[in-house]
């Protein structure tokens, strides 16, 4: 009687789950054949043949950071390769035009495109922005890019879709329903192993909160939340065609989290080693102040106030009256609201430490300004743990400081490495080894300093823009073929 009670509860639920998925998958063909229409509609060029529409997903096109220039960089190599392609950006930026975000990309970083850009401007960027999920930040937020996703695939649909700022959940909208080629850059994974280590050994971090970590229910509960994040980011991210990675860190993760070996490989970020290069490369005049200089937005990971709280250090220790003075100048972007409090915050924590009037803020300035900075540094600071690579390292190798990273990450990996044998700069973990570094640096003759920058200038010749377009077109080929 129980079982043929089952039997007729079950059968019906069966029969109606499989008329369900049979409605569901019909509905799918229809609207992926309904966008395919819409794509053979829009019009052709002027020789009569319908231009290649690339598009690039980067919500945040117009800040001034690292995977700006990545975007802008794959855009101008793209326009010198191939003729008959028109690049699209997808972005949130509504507050400025296209021409004003084009210009915007010359001023800071010195990219002038050949041809003009479609923007296609998204009005629910709202919906990827951390601070609408206090909670489960991952999950809405990958969830959230999937309905921006949506909406974009909607107002233009493209011939080749590259998310180019680490939104993988829009990888099977783009390549099952738009019928497109599918390719990542992936700055940074949006999961990975270490952020499991994290909770896993309940260690407090930006990412991590302190009543999380204290409690052995909730560390397994986000450690359960977690793995389950990163088997659905590695069934997305294993949907693309083309996976390009910034770093070996980087490398590492995706191939573990996506196991999409065969068609993933790295491509350094271009750094724009070329216009560093020419500021002269001398033995230090002996001046009455030196600084400090760190390159980076103003972003929680990039850990500003370990480097305010190891300057405050180095200047409770060397302090007594003696010269040169030193100052430590930060320059980043601010993308938004909460970036601007981040730094009002930073400066706050330099009144409690006593630095204001040796800690300089320099927010959303241009190259040339950037540069003169960099042209005076004695050491450029770098402090975020697991950083995914480190354009701003590069920057400050290549215009001669002597760099002082994290030693973890790309720095670790990739960058701050010995070249040819010899040493090209130098890593630190926590405030007494920063502070010490830095004390250590300065006691070096000038001579000696010299020597470190010169060598550190030689390596980042593989990072430079050309290195990148090669490396980039070669990645890309099997998207056009």
């Amino acid at each position: 009687a129980c079982f043929r009670l089952l039997c007729s509860l079950l059968l019906p639920a069966l029969f109606l789950s499989g008329i369900l998925c049979i409605c569901l998958v019909l509905l799918l063909c229809g609207v992926r054949l309904w966008i395919q229409r819409k794509k053979q509609l829009s019009s052709a060029g002027r020789d009569g043949k319908r231009p290649l529409l690339v598009a690039f997903f980067h919500p945040y096109c117009n800040a001034g950071g690292g995977g700006e220039r990545v975007l802008w960089c794959a855009i101008r190599t793209l326009q010198k390769k191939y003729r008959n392609v028109t690049c699209v950006v997808y972005t949130g930026d509504r507050d400025a035009t296209g021409e004003e975000i084009v210009e915007g990309a010359f001023r800071r970083f010195n990219i002038k495109l050949i041809h003009p850009v479609k923007f296609v401007f998204l009005q629910k960027r709202f919906l990827v922005e951390a601070s609408l999920y206090p909670h489960f930040t991952l999950l809405g937020q990958s969830l959230g890019s999937v309905f921006l996703g949506w909406e974009a695939l909607l107002k233009c649909a493209p011939d080749i879709y590259i998310d180019s700022m680490g939104y993988a959940f829009t990888i099977p909208l783009f390549k099952y329903l738009g019928g497109c080629r599918v390719g990542c850059y992936v700055h940074y994974p949006t999961i990975s192993t270490d952020m499991l280590s994290v909770v896993r050994n309940q260690d407090t971090r930006f990412n991590n909160a302190a009543f999380i970590t204290s409690s052995p229910l909730f560390s397994k509960f986000k450690l359960v939340y977690y793995y389950f994040f990163a088997f659905m980011y590695g069934l997305v991210g294993s949907c693309s065609d083309v996976v390009m990675v910034n770093s070996s860190w980087t490398l590492n993760h995706i191939l573990s989290l996506w196991r999409a070996g065969a068609c993933t490989s790295v491509v350094y970020p271009p750094c724009d080693v070329q216009a560093f290069l020419d500021i002269p490369l001398e033995v230090e005049k002996s001046t009455s102040e030196y600084s400090i200089v760190s390159v980076s937005q103003f972003r929680p990971e990039k850990d500003h106030p370990l480097q305010i709280r190891a300057f405050a250090k180095l200047l409770k220790e060397k302090r007594v009256g003696q010269e040169p003075s030193l100052k430590l100048i930060l320059i980043g972007g601010c993308r938004n609201q909460q970036d601007e409090e981040r730094v009002n915050n930073l400066k706050c924590l330099c009144e409690e430490l006593g630095v204001s009037d040796d800690v300089v803020f320099r927010i959303n300035i241009p190259f040339e300004e950037l540069k003169r900075h960099l042209a005076e540094a004695t050491i450029g600071l770098h402090t975020m743990w697991n950083e995914h690579f480190g354009i701003g390292v590069v920057e400050c190798m290549a215009a001669g400081t002597v760099i002082l990273a994290h030693n973890s990450g790309g720095p670790k990996l990739d960058i701050v490495v010995p070249h040819e044998g010899r040493v090209t700069g130098f890593l630190a973990e926590d405030e007494d080894s920063y502070a010490e570094t830095m004390a250590y640096i300065f006691s070096l003759s000038p001579e000696k300093r010299l020597e470190i920058r010169e060598n550190a200038r030689r390596s980042v010749h593989r990072f430079s823009d050309q290195h990148f377009e090669d490396t980039f077109l070669l990645s890309v080929e099997p998207l056009f073929k």
